[in-house]
């Protein structure tokens, strides 16, 4: 049994991942966190689900984490790396699923996780991961003659752009180019702007309605098109691949992994 603790406990991830403790066996709700100033304060994390789950949402950090072995994050960079901080301290590790960190705060994550275990990725979903292995293999074998665009939708109230998870389909496939996605990344294109350079990663973001998450990767070439895909139905997929990482961690001391860690892919 390992002891959890949710941080964005009122907020939609947060409510799913207090329902998915809840039903795992082998999981138990240890804590509740959320910012100072919200309504849920002081409410019983399990009271949305109509169940009383004993354990009161918080905004002290070490009150909500001293009983936690693992913390479950998806807020924002600012919020995760106040709670790593404190993670740090007492021992707790942490599966991080916030996107939109600058490289200085991920270098603060990398300085935090030589102390504690950290599982980190821009998308916990088991088959978002399996995803990024194909996109590695396709890029090797369509390294000439194609040219590479990546296309995400995203629901109305996400606040980044691209996702961390179109990021990060980048970077695996230009790692696999022997590229460095900082240099050759094309993210808005308006206007007349000349012929497209082959050796560039486009990118195209589309925000609207409830859309949880779709990806497509195209790579075009001439008389053929290879169109890699994958769609988010729920945001229960994030939900199953952080409690697969929960497992992963219970063998780790310190240091920082990705899902294809937790999965085996590397």
């Amino acid at each position: 049994m390992r002891r959890i603790a949710i941080a964005g406990a009122s907020g939609r991830m947060g409510r799913m991942l207090i329902d998915g403790v809840r039903n795992a066996p082998d999981l138990e709700l240890a804590g509740a966190l959320d910012v100072p100033g919200s309504e849920a304060i002081g409410i019983d994390a399990g009271a949305f689900l109509g169940f009383a789950s004993g354990v009161p949402i918080v905004s002290d950090l070490r009150t909500g984490l001293e009983k936690a072995q693992v913390l479950i994050d998806f807020t924002r960079p600012e919020g995760t790396l106040a709670h790593l901080a404190v993670c740090r301290e007492l021992g707790v590790q942490a599966i991080i699923g916030t996107t939109g960190f600058t490289d200085a705060q991920k270098a603060e994550i990398i300085a935090i996780a030589k102390d504690i275990a950290i599982v980190m990725a821009p998308n916990m979903s088991v088959g978002v991961n399996v995803t990024l292995k194909l996109l590695e293999m396709a890029a090797k074998a369509l390294s000439t003659g194609y040219d590479i665009e990546i296309i995400e939708a995203h629901h109305r109230h996400k606040v980044d752009a691209p996702s961390g998870t179109a990021l990060k389909m980048g970077e695996v496939i230009a790692d696999a180019l022997g590229r460095d996605l900082k240099e050759c990344a094309v993210y808005s294109r308006e206007g007349v702007t000349g012929e497209r350079d082959a050796s560039t990663i486009g990118f195209a973001s589309i925000r609207g309605g409830d859309i949880v998450g779709d990806h497509t990767v195209l790579f075009a070439g001439t008389g053929e098109r290879i169109e890699i895909t994958h769609k988010s139905a729920s945001r229960v997929t994030y939900v199953q691949g952080s409690f697969r990482a929960v497992q992963f961690l219970a063998q780790q001391k310190a240091g920082l992994f990705d899902m294809f860690d937790v999965l085996g892919l590397r």
